[in-house]
């Protein structure tokens, strides 16, 4: 958490974007500009070329201490169509795993002048950790770290709200799973009310519910076609057993049963709702393949809007915010 009396090491003293490690402490204006850098670089994709040359020269290095396809894909995707110079270090294979220290391993990285970091790690916290040690030139971008944050994941998921819905103002959000567990749902609540949100819901069982959720500027169901009731987006958050302990659910089956969501549930939203899930899927626990892929699922499109959402916070910083269109 970044307390108010800290200055805040995500900004540059001209207060423009150095490190992305969580949307705590950020403005709307900032959010916005991130959303409208993406939106710059969101034909990219489409072109015979899938490149612009903003980032030249530089190098990016993925530090990957957690298993990822999407979040480590997309990274790497978008840093290329920015001409970036990619480093994917394999953790497991590297001399981390011999005993090096997460310091040493920074410090050799720096000797091979990387330009950028991009962190996910198990533990929370780890990204500031390595944007506070980092040498000055570096800019770190969290991944996603244990519990907390994966701020890049929320800005695509509003990037994705953005272009289907429009206006923040005027919609009502819920977002429904394991909140407990998940650093995805913290990095949308704090989006999603850093840019007006008119409403946010969150549903789950008390047993994933975690405590004071109040105090996060939401309104807290436990019923999913209640907390659902004429909004107009849901986002289905994955189990997040790997984080769990103890036993907090009966059976995937039972917790289905309650809060799985299906076309017959989907009725009590807003007829042109739609259905948003940060993947992977657990087809038959959070939904059915009915919902997943049927017309009110924009779950690939976020996929898509991923990369051109990495590429906008890249190039912002980078610096190259002046410059970064795709233009």
């Amino acid at each position: 958490m970044i307390s108010p009396n800290e200055p805040n090491i995500q900004l540059d003293p001209q207060g423009r974007l150095k490190h992305f490690l969580t949307i705590e402490g950020l403005s709307r204006g900032l959010l916005t500009e991130i959303l409208d850098t993406a939106e710059s670089f969101a034909g990219v994709s489409e072109r015979t070329v899938k490149k612009v040359p903003l980032l030249r020269g530089k190098i990016i290095t993925n530090l990957f201490f957690e298993t990822s396809t999407r979040t480590r894909t997309t990274f790497e995707l978008a840093a290329k169509r920015l001409s970036a110079d990619v480093l994917s270090l394999n953790i497991s294979a590297s001399s981390a795993s011999k005993g090096e220290t997460l310091l040493d391993t920074l410090r050799n990285l720096e000797a091979m002048h990387c330009d950028m970091f991009v962190v996910r790690h198990a533990d929370s916290g780890a990204a500031h950790f390595i944007a506070q040690h980092a040498a000055p030139h570096i800019s770190v971008i969290n991944a996603g770290d244990g519990r907390h944050a994966h701020p890049t994941q929320a800005m695509l998921d509003m990037f994705t709200i953005r272009r289907h819905k429009g206006d923040f103002s005027q919609l009502k959000m819920a977002i429904v799973g394991d909140i407990q567990h998940s650093r995805v749902a913290r990095s949308q609540i704090l989006a999603l009310n850093t840019l007006g949100a008119k409403e946010v819901r969150i549903i789950s069982p008390a047993t994933l519910m975690p405590d004071h959720a109040e105090t996060l500027g939401v309104k807290v169901f436990h019923k999913l076609e209640e907390g659902i009731q004429d909004v107009d987006v849901v986002i289905m958050l994955r189990l997040q057993r790997e984080r769990m302990s103890g036993a907090l659910l009966p059976s995937e089956h039972e917790y289905f049963q309650l809060y799985g969501l299906t076309d017959e549930r989907l009725e009590a939203a807003k007829s042109d709702a739609i259905v948003m899930h940060p993947g992977p899927i657990n087809r038959g626990v959070e939904m059915n393949s009915q919902v997943a892929d049927g017309p009110r699922s924009v779950i690939l499109q976020q996929v898509s809007y991923g990369i051109a959402v990495r590429m906008a916070v890249m190039a912002m910083a980078m610096q190259t915010q002046g410059q970064g269109s795709a233009q």
